[in-house]
């Protein structure tokens, strides 16, 4: 339907406020958040909701921004999550880690049924895109499941379907049956940014032009450019 173009998308930082917007299956998952062992007993205890506030409290503190949603009319609509892999135990479980060095892990992302296929998903990683960026990192990386949608897995939710991580840029590093490592390097993310996305960028948030233009420019023609 052509109101879709009309809509308003939002996009907002994690905090301990706008994780009460998460799914609520996904508000209680500590899938990634803690190790196997930790997450099965925090389940047997009756409120893993608690040890996800905990981790995002502690991850905002030390670390810094570790997720973002976007709201469509104001509506949560999706959210990613990342973070250092040394806050991520479960990352250590998959067969194709660990995780490079100089990236950061992607440990999920969801967009809402009702919302998918309008470029949500590519909002939410331009989004970590921008915010890593800045922060020095060089790369997102992150475990896709290859044969999601496959059988009654109860972690299919909490591992994003690698055809989504190669549907925005990301390239498999390391290859496997069902959880491939993929890595999108930062630079390829926001050469994203051209022609109308380049003007969206420019309201959604500030951008030095050394991080955004890495080709060389052309010589002849100049452009007026305002701080």
């Amino acid at each position: 339907m052509g109101g879709d173009a009309l809509m308003s998308r939002r996009l907002v930082s994690l905090t301990l406020d706008t994780l009460e917007d998460l799914p609520r299956p996904c508000r209680q998952c500590v899938y990634w958040e803690l190790d196997p062992v930790s997450a099965d007993r925090a389940c047997a205890a009756g409120d893993p909701g608690l040890e996800k506030e905990a981790w995002v409290s502690q991850t905002l503190l030390e670390w810094g921004s570790c997720g973002k949603l976007v709201y469509v009319d104001g509506m949560p609509a999706g959210f990613v999550m990342y973070a250092p892999p040394a806050y991520v135990p479960r990352s250590m479980a998959f067969p194709t880690s660990p995780v490079s060095a100089d990236a950061a892990l992607l440990m999920t992302a969801n967009v809402v049924p009702a919302f998918a296929g309008g470029g949500l998903g590519r909002m939410l990683v331009q989004g970590v895109a921008r915010d890593l960026t800045k922060r020095g990192i060089k790369a997102i990386e992150a475990f896709g499941d290859a044969k999601f949608g496959d059988g009654d897995d109860a972690t299919r939710a909490c591992v994003a379907p690698a055809d989504f991580f190669l549907s925005v840029g990301f390239k498999t590093v390391r290859p496997h049956p069902r959880y491939p490592r993929l890595r999108l390097e930062l630079r390829t993310a926001l050469s994203w940014k051209s022609d109308v996305e380049y003007a969206l960028e420019k309201l959604l948030g500030s951008m030095s032009p050394e991080t955004l233009l890495r080709p060389v420019r052309p010589a002849p023609v100049t452009r007026s450019t305002t701080g």
